[in-house]
């Protein structure tokens, strides 16, 4: 009997195993569908543009809309003569980059985490200090880049953590506010269970409220992930820092005159950079989150 339910379990775990694959498999096929319709607006619209002669919203030529297989090609050309190619640049532009926008995820997750957390504990606090949580964001961040580069600058930190450090300005609010929103998401019926168990508020914490908070948090990590790459290129921008996307938009802006692939390619990689942190927060929640909100209570 025991050999026969165990053959039982693991052909149901097969069969769960397989539905779960074939969804996957779905979005790869997707992928490049998508991409193909993407492609064909673009060149469609470019070529409708050009035909027609419409000047509206802009004027559509080589400059101002380069096909997307130039700018594609362009990633093989050579920046200068006998110089490194221009994807290995860029390549190597967006490592520096992400590892100023992973160290700006990781400070400013933290650091919304522990402000959200202590918030949603207090009421008195939540009242006081949400306003300014908020207001916080309507500053611009070109404002704040040069204070945060030359005030730590001035304290021997390195140019780039201090971009690290503005990358995580961006990121703390909204993980902040889906903290708050998540703590509080725990079903009442649970806290009161725990209660009549006398659970500590940290036991309550640890077992009930961050696991009910879980689909916020990782919803706020999904934007904040994107959000950090932003910051950082707009720090770089800040700071001076050559090395990273930031340096390379803004000389390839300076040659986008007589060669604006180089712009358009820069751009795409720090997208493509963008989507690669957004799907790695979403394949950690995949592993981490296995049920709805409402059952994690």
């Amino acid at each position: 009997m025991a050999n026969a339910a165990t053959v039982v379990v693991a052909k149901g775990r097969g069969r769960d195993g397989g539905r779960r694959l074939v969804p996957v498999l779905g979005r790869l096929a997707l992928l490049p569908v998508v991409v193909a319709v993407l492609w064909g607006l673009w060149e469609g619209y470019k070529w409708l543009w050009e035909t027609t002669g419409w000047t509206e919203p802009f004027v559509v030529d080589d400059r101002t809309l380069p096909h997307l297989h130039t700018v594609v090609s362009t990633l093989f050309d050579p920046t200068h003569e006998d110089g490194p190619l221009l994807l290995t640049v860029l390549l190597e532009a967006a490592a520096f980059t992400a590892r100023e926008a992973i160290v700006g995820f990781a400070l400013g997750a933290s650091l919304g985490f522990l402000l959200g957390a202590a918030i949603a504990r207090s009421r008195v606090l939540q009242r006081g200090m949400m306003p300014y949580v908020v207001a916080s964001q309507t500053v611009p961040i070109l404002a704040i880049g040069p204070i945060v580069v030359i005030g730590l600058g001035s304290r021997g930190v390195e140019d780039w953590v201090s971009v690290s450090v503005i990358a995580a300005y961006l990121t703390f609010f909204p993980v902040t506010i889906n903290t708050v929103r998540g703590l509080h998401s725990a079903d009442p019926r649970a806290l009161e269970l725990m209660h009549s168990y006398a659970a500590g508020e940290w036991s309550t914490l640890r077992r009930l409220r961050v696991p009910s908070a879980l689909p916020y948090l990782f919803a706020a990590f999904k934007v904040s992930a994107t959000a950090s790459i932003v910051g950082a290129i707009v720090g770089e921008f800040s700071s001076s820092i050559q090395e990273g996307l930031g340096g390379a938009i803004l000389v390839y802006s300076q040659e986008y005159t007589f060669r604006p692939q180089f712009l358009w390619a820069t751009n795409i990689v720090a997208a493509l950079l963008g989507i690669a942190f957004f799907v790695a927060v979403a394949v950690a929640e995949k592993l981490v989150v296995r049920r709805a909100p409402e059952q994690l209570a």
